[in-house]
This record gives structure tokens, sequence and C-alpha cells, in this order.
């Protein structure tokens, strides 16, 4: 034989190279990808709720005759089915799938009875697939009832080897009752579950009212319903979201203060409730939430959850659930995008569109239901009548069959003979002989008369939309009242108020310190025990030797301060902004909470006047002896960088301010001692940007320090001087005559080198009972006011504070 050459081989076949445009085919297949993950993958149907892969884990259990009256078979054998037949894609991710539709914790009413673990809402996963088992539950029978009478579409597998339904002819709107989850290409679906028996009643409400509102369909959803209970706010916000398909609506778990405990008996829904308590623990170790002193978890099951959050003794419950709800996912926001497939096409629906889908599905199933039934009762009945003729002259039949050489022969002759068709005569010859008896044939009177019955009825029905809707209408009570149940969930009819840092702090009396070189702390006052006059106190500040105490404020954690600088210029924080610290500790630098410029210092703070205090105006007074008011107002907005308060003269500072209403009276002290008292109004009202007036004569050298305000009435007042060497008295302000600002003033205490200057006087309040001196090395002492004796004011007073050497009072405070 002859070999081929070369030349002489088979040709190759070259591939045909169509020329594209890539931005044009980049743009098609990026489509094509994304049309088929919306389609196939992400998100549900409107009509039966369910995305592709859940579709073919339900048909696929149903083929293996896995319902909820047979026994348990393993996971793997329902997965291998699935993928082997309608889903190629990959076993984990279908077992997923399988495993989610029996978690009790996520699905409000499981599809999937399971046997073995199926995980837990701690995060534990499902065993593997080999060690489960499973089996339909009761209410996923629902979904393929009446399949097999034609009521929905079948299409040929991935591989033209089985058929699979479009849709499952589900007779319930799960769209709505197990929620959906899922993301696509360029979008996304969430949609919560809700409760079987509000919506089939708003659906038989829709049916009686076809142009039922979102708000009418409100009157029975109340709202989502979640497998782990809890609490949803705001039905406000639920209207909302369920009205235009997207919104967000506060979810809370439940939670309860007994004595000294947080009992939280749920948590929001898909919250891992192991991280939630990890979650806790961190806040705890890195000090953010203190008063905790344990977490235990003595949940048993889903419907027992009970986490115990242990609280310390003097903790606030209140702030700590608080602090919770913010810190924590034991409050959370559930976001609707209530997005499915209509028609093939996503489409963003209403509570009212879904069930408006679902109710038009539901009638084609009926509709495609009923034809069915009316086509094979009247192929039966078309077989009755004919063995009803062929019993009437039986005789003459079994003759015909008889004389027949074949059982083909028979049909023909019994069809030309005595009139049937095809089918009637196969019925005839398949007939037995039994049918012969009376009682035989009076079955057969029997069941064509009860079929004629029945096909009038079915003719009626597909005839007539009311009631082919009341039909719907009787199957949807008849599921309510099968498998519908109370809710879980409560819907709280108010919203939640945003909380606030000020929620998760108690509002308790604390004791601002601030030192000359810029540091500074919060302390509780409980930290003083009260001394007799004339000790030494106790240290209060570890603080370097050239550093001392400039400032000492009592004031509420909740209050906003007002930190006015040397400079003239305000700045505002809440003083629980501020570090708390213990009595001995030395704060952190002030620059650290307000934007300070280089070498500016604090040398006044004021706590702002809440709601309904009766001081409408803040005086302020300078070293030099200016003064000036600006109305409060102006205080309320100060940006962190601080606004100007007043302008400052060449050498001036700003030394203390004070809140004032017009009626009021004010007395400023001098270091030299020398005092005036004078009538507020005097002073009138500037702009922030203002220098002021001159309130005190003074002589070179001397300057302002201290400023202290009373009401006009307050007959009883008493004004309190501290020299530097640790000398002090009260003065009945009665001593002290009221003068026209700007004079020199009167003596109010008697300055020597014993006593040293004048560094601090103000104005008593009436409801102090205690006050609290501190030196410029941080010694610090509290005692009752009233072991300070009252003395004129040309005495120097007496020793209340007994200084070590080089050290001087710097500040005080009354409690």
């Amino acid at each position: 034989m002859k070999r081929k050459s070369s030349s002489e081989s088979t040709p190759v076949p070259v591939s045909k190279v169509i020329p594209a445009e890539i931005v044009k085919e980049m743009k098609d297949s990026y489509l094509d990808y994304a049309m088929s993950v919306i389609v196939s993958r992400a998100l549900p149907d409107a009509r039966d709720g369910l995305k592709p892969v859940h579709r073919r884990i339900l048909y696929a259990m149903q083929e293996l005759g896995l319902t909820a009256q047979a026994k348990f078979r393993k996971s793997a054998t329902v997965v291998g089915h699935v993928l082997g037949r309608y889903h190629p894609h990959g076993d984990v991710a279908c077992y997923d799938a399988l495993a989610r539709l029996a978690q009790d914790f996520v699905m409000r009413y499981p599809l999937v009875l399971g046997q073995g673990n199926f995980g837990s809402v701690d995060g534990d996963p499902p065993a593997a697939m080999r060690y489960t088992e499973v089996k339909m539950s009761p209410i996923a029978s629902e979904f393929l009832r009446d399949i097999e009478k034609d009521t929905v579409d079948l299409v040929p597998n991935y591989d033209g080897s089985h058929q699979e339904p479009t849709v499952f002819p589900s007779a319930i709107p799960n769209l709505l009752l197990a929620g959906s989850t899922g993301i696509a290409v360029g979008m996304a679906t969430r949609i919560p579950p809700h409760n079987l028996t509000e919506l089939m009643e708003a659906l038989v409400y829709l049916i009686e009212n076809e142009e039922a509102t979102n708000e009418d369909l409100f009157k029975f959803v109340k709202g989502p319903d979640f497998p782990t209970g809890g609490l949803v706010f705001s039905e406000k916000d639920i209207h909302h979201a369920s009205a235009s398909g997207r919104g967000g609506v506060v979810v809370r778990g439940e939670a309860e203060i007994i004595e000294n405990q947080i009992i939280i008996s749920s948590l929001p829904y898909q919250v891992n409730k192991s991280e939630f308590i990890l979650r806790i623990a961190d806040l705890v170790h890195d000090k953010k939430l203190e008063g905790i002193k344990d977490i235990r978890d003595e949940s048993t099951t889903l419907e027992n959850t009970r986490v115990v959050v242990e609280l310390k003794n003097g903790a606030f419950p209140e702030k700590i659930l608080n602090a919770l709800y913010k810190n924590t996912d034991l409050e959370t926001i559930f976001h609707y995008n209530m997005l499915a497939l209509v028609d093939g096409v996503p489409r963003l629906l209403s509570l009212r569109a879904i069930l408006g889908e679902f109710l038009k599905h539901r009638r084609i199933v009926v509709r495609r239901r009923s034809v069915y039934d009316l086509r094979r009762a009247e192929e039966r009945e078309h077989i009755l009548l004919g063995l009803t003729k062929a019993l009437d002259q039986i005789d003459a039949v079994i003759e015909t069959i008889k004389k027949s050489e074949s059982a083909a022969a028979a049909r023909i002759r019994l069809m030309k003979r005595f009139d049937f068709s095809e089918i009637q005569a196969t019925a005839i010859l398949e007939m037995r002989l039994q049918k012969l008896a009376a009682l035989e044939r009076q079955e057969i009177e029997n069941e064509l008369g009860k079929l004629q019955i029945l096909i009038g009825e079915l003719k009626a029905l597909l005839a007539d939309e009311k009631k082919l809707l009341a039909v719907i209408k009787d199957e949807f009570v008849e599921i309510k009242d099968k498998y519908g149940d109370a809710r879980r969930t409560k819907v709280m009819r108010h919203g939640v108020g945003e909380i606030k840092t000020e929620d998760l702090i108690p509002d308790k009396e604390n004791i601002l310190v601030l030192t000359r070189g810029g540091y500074v702390k919060r302390t509780d006052p409980a930290e003083y025990r009260a001394q007799k006059r004339g000790g030494i106190g106790v240290v209060d500040l570890n603080i370097k030797e050239e550093d001392f105490v400039s400032l000492f404020l009592t004031a509420s954690t909740h209050d906003d301060l007002l930190f006015f600088s040397d400079r003239g210029k305000v700045y505002k924080i809440k003083l629980y902004d501020l570090p708390e610290g213990k009595r001995a500790s030395r704060g952190k630098s002030i620059v650290n909470f307000l934007s300070l410029a280089d070498s500016e210092r604090i040398t006044s703070v004021l706590a702002m006047p809440r709601g309904g205090d009766k001081a409408n105006s803040l005086l302020m007074v300078t070293r030099l002896g200016q003064a000036k008011r600006v109305v409060a107002a102006s205080f309320h907005d100060v940006r962190r960088s601080g606004i100007i308060a007043i302008s400052l003269n060449s050498g001036d500072e700003l030394l203390s301010v004070a809140t004032v209403a017009p009626i009021d009276e004010a007395v400023v002290v001098t270091a030299a001692g020398q005092s005036i008292r004078f009538k507020v109004n005097e002073i009138r009202e500037m702009g922030r940007g203002a220098g002021g007036v001159r309130v005190i004569k003074m002589k070179k050298g001397d300057t302002l320090v201290g400023l202290g305000t009373f009401d006009k009435g307050q007959t009883k007042a008493e004004i309190l001087n501290l020299s530097a060497n640790g000398f002090g008295k009260r003065t009945a302000l009665s001593q002290y005559k009221l003068q026209k600002r700007g004079g020199s003033g009167v003596k109010t205490a008697k300055i020597n080198a014993k006593t040293g200057p004048l560094i601090r006087a103000t104005v008593l309040p009436t409801d102090a009972l205690e006050v609290l001196t501190i030196s410029k090395h941080g010694q610090i002492m509290r005692m009752k006011i009233s072991d300070i004796p009252v003395l004129g004011r040309a005495t120097q007073g007496v020793r209340i504070m007994r200084l070590r050497t080089g050290d001087t009072l710097a500040s005080l405070t009354c409690l």
C-alpha cells in the first residue's frame, strides 16, 4: 500500500475568527454574567420566595420521598441527588443551603427537619453532610402542593435528562414568611421574616378588598417576626420600610434588670451569641465599659436564651444597659431592601406588591389545578359512561367479544356496533367480571354521579373569578389554622431614641482639678474625707515641683464646661470627656482635649447653666479690673478651636467668669485686700468682641483675685476670703455697702506678711456645707464651712490650713 505524502495528509480545520470590538464584548459578557447571577443564584422569585438552589433541594427531596412522614436520610444523599440532576455547582454551597433550611435560628418556619448538628446561634458550623440526616418539614409540603397537577411549568435540567419546575405552586407567601438575603451583581436583597398568621390574615383581607393599600395591610402585618425574638421599634419606621421596600428599623434583644444583674433573654436576628459575649468582655478589658463583674451564658436552647451580666456593687444598671445597646449588637438596625424577581426581572417591592404578586401566582396555580382536575374528571366520566352503557346491554357486549378473534378485533367491533370510543372500548375489555354484580354496578353509578357534580363545580369555578378566590381564601384559612402561631418578636409602637454619650454615664457630682501646668482630671468627692480646721489635709495631685493647682470646680458629669483662657478665648467640653482619676493621680494634659495655643493657659472654668436656669448672661472680669457682660446664648455653640470671649488690653488677662441675671449683685476682691460690691446691671451686655469697662480702681501692682455673685435679696450671704499662707475667714455681706462700679471700694481683709496676699475670694452659696481648699503643691483639705469663723472686714482671719514650707494656697471650691 502506497503511503501518503505529507502534502496529501488531511488538512487541519482552522477555527473561524469572528472580529469583535473589545469594549462591546466585555460589556455584553459582563451583562450576561450579571444576569445569570441575579436570576439563577442570588435573588428569590417573588412567587414562591425561593432561590433556585432551595427550590432544587426541596424538589429533590420530594423525588426521594423524604416527606414529613418519611424516615430521615443522610444529607449527603440529598446533596448528591441535587447536584447530579439539577444543580451543577459545588457540594459545599449546596449543603450550606440545605443546612440553612433546617436552622431554627435562621428560618422562622424551617422547611427541613434535621437530625444531628446543624450549627447554632453561637456560630458553630453544621457537621459534615455524611453525619447529618434530613427530611422535609410538614409546612414544606405546602410549597409542592398539587405540583403533579400541571400547576407550574417544567423545563429541562442542565443536561436535558430530567425536568424541573421553574417555580413552586406554593400556597404560602414564602418571600415574606422566611425572608431572604442575597448579594447579586450591582444589587442585593434583604427581606425580614414575618409571622404566618398575620400574612394569611392579610391575604384574606386582600382577597376581600382588592383595592387594599399598604396602610390597610399594616393592620394585620405588624412587622418582622424574627426566629430569635427580640424587640423591633417604631411602627413609623416599619411602615415606611414595608411600603417603600427600603429603610431601616431598630432591633433590640430583650434585657431585664433584676437586682444587681442584667438578664438578656433574646438577641437581635443573626447576632452571634458567642461573639456578642466576647465583645462585652473586650469592652470590660479595655475599660470602655465599667461596673461589670462577670458574664455567664446560661442558655439551654434558642427558646431559652439567657445571658447573665453580673454587676459590681454601686454600678448603675441602666447606664450599663444603655452602654450595651450602644457598643454591642444588643441593638442593631435591620435594613430592608425588598428586591425580588418578577417575571424574571428584579423589582423593588412593597408589602402590598409582594402579597399581590403571590396572590396573582396563586390564582394561576388554582386555575391550572382546576383545569387539570376537570380534564381528569371528564376523562373518567367518559369511561364510566361507557361502562354504564355496556352494563345496560351486557349480553350483547359479551357476545360481540366472544365472537372476536383477538382483543384488537373486539375493540373495533365494540366501537362499530355500540358507538363506543376507543378509550371506552378498551376500558370495557379490561373490566372484571365482578363489575357485573349489582353492588359493583351501583358503585359505578354512584361514582359517575359524584363526578358529574364535581365537573359542574369545576366548570362553575373556572367561569367565576369570585368562586376561584373563595377557594383560595378557604385554603389560606386552613393553612393559618394548621401552621399559625403567636409572634416571637415584639413590635414597640414608638421609636427608640438615639443613645447619646450622656445616656451611658451616670449624672453625678465630680470635682474638676486643673493645674497651672495644664494637667486636668475629675474626681469623685467621696475621695476626700472631711477634716477639722487647721490640719494639713491630704495629697491630691502627684504634680511636678514647679507646677501647682490653679482651678478647682464642682460640677455634674453631664455639664457643659466653658474653659476661659488668659487670652480671652473660650472652649467648651463635657465634664465626662475629661479623664477620671483617683485623688492622688496626676491627670492628663488639657491640650489633649482643648485646642490651646502655645503658652495659652486656662484661668477660669464655668459650668454652663442648664435649660431653665435663671442666669442668662456671663459676667467676666480681668486681672487689671476690667469687666463686661455677654449673653449666655452666645456660648451655646463653641467650635473646637474656641471663640473670642473678651478683647483684652496689653498686659491684661481674663481672670474669672460667673453666670448672672440682670437683678443680681456682684463683688470683686483684689490681692491687696480691697473689694467693691455693685449691681450687675451697671455693666451693660456687650458682644463677645468687646473689651469691657473698669469695675474697680486699684493701686499700682494690685490685681483682682476673686469674683462673687449673689441674688439681690440674699441678705444673709457671706464672702469667703483665703490668703496665700493658709488664712481664711467668712464675712457677712451686709458689711459691704453697695457702691457704683469703678470706685476704690472698701477693705475686705487685713493683709500682712503673716497672711500673705489674698489668693481667692468668693460668695458662699446658700446651700454649701463644705469647702475644699487646695495648695499649689497639691495638698487638699475638705472641711465644714461652719468650722471657718465669721469675722469683720478688717481682720486677717484664722489659720484654716497648715501649709508646708514654700507652699501656698491656690484655689477652693464649695460642696
